[in-house]
């Protein structure tokens, strides 16, 4: 069941106890995966996909964290909306079009059904990563009052430090290469086919 027909079965009157649960994980997933089917199926251009696989990673980002935005609130809602319907539905929207037509005619402010998609994608993207900010906000905050914590335990915060493992002239690297110190320029590789010897 889709955003849409929850909503519509809630509008309804029904009693609470006789309304369906909203979509879960698995609704929205379903969802996502039914978007990239309709991508297969109707040949999409890459700048379309490529904006659809973005907006369905930030989706699929924030779902273990759906809870922390609350399922009733405003951004939780959003969420959901956009993976069960306003997706689709865009995507939907220009899919139905003949291909050379969407791409090349102009249909509002000078711009093809291709290009008023890009925007459309471009602005779901942003705000699912609005979004996600907000979802992660909570940890985040979290780490910070934690090293408030420690700080306030263990004496005054760590600048970063430096890591000097005795290396002459440099730093050790991965794997145990050195890198030359900041201040020393690097020397240009040489190869055979230089004329200087």
């Amino acid at each position: 069941m889709g955003l849409r027909e929850w909503l519509a079965a809630r509008a309804g009157g029904e009693s609470s106890e006789a309304l369906p649960a909203p979509p879960g994980d698995a609704e929205i997933t379903a969802a996502l995966d039914r978007v990239a089917t309709m991508l297969d199926e109707g040949r999409a251009p890459a700048v379309v996909r490529a904006r659809v696989t973005r907006v369905d990673a930030l989706i699929r980002a924030i779902l273990p964290r759906l809870p922390d935005l609350g399922v009733g609130s405003a951004d939780g809602y959003a969420v959901v909306a956009t993976a069960t319907d306003y997706l689709p539905g865009t995507v939907g929207g220009y899919l139905r079009l003949p291909r050379a037509w969407a791409d090349t005619r102009p249909i509002e402010d000078g711009q093809s059904a291709l290009m008023v998609l890009v925007d459309q994608l471009e602005l779901l993207a942003a705000t699912m990563e609005r979004m996600l900010d907000a979802a992660v906000h909570a940890d985040a905050q979290a780490l910070v009052a934690h090293g408030l914590f420690l700080e306030s335990r263990f004496g005054a915060s760590a600048s970063g430090g430096s890591l000097d493992l005795g290396v002459p002239g440099g730093t050790a690297g991965i794997g145990g290469t050195t890198s030359p110190a900041p201040d020393v320029p690097p020397v240009p590789a040489r190869n055979s086919l230089d004329l200087e010897p």
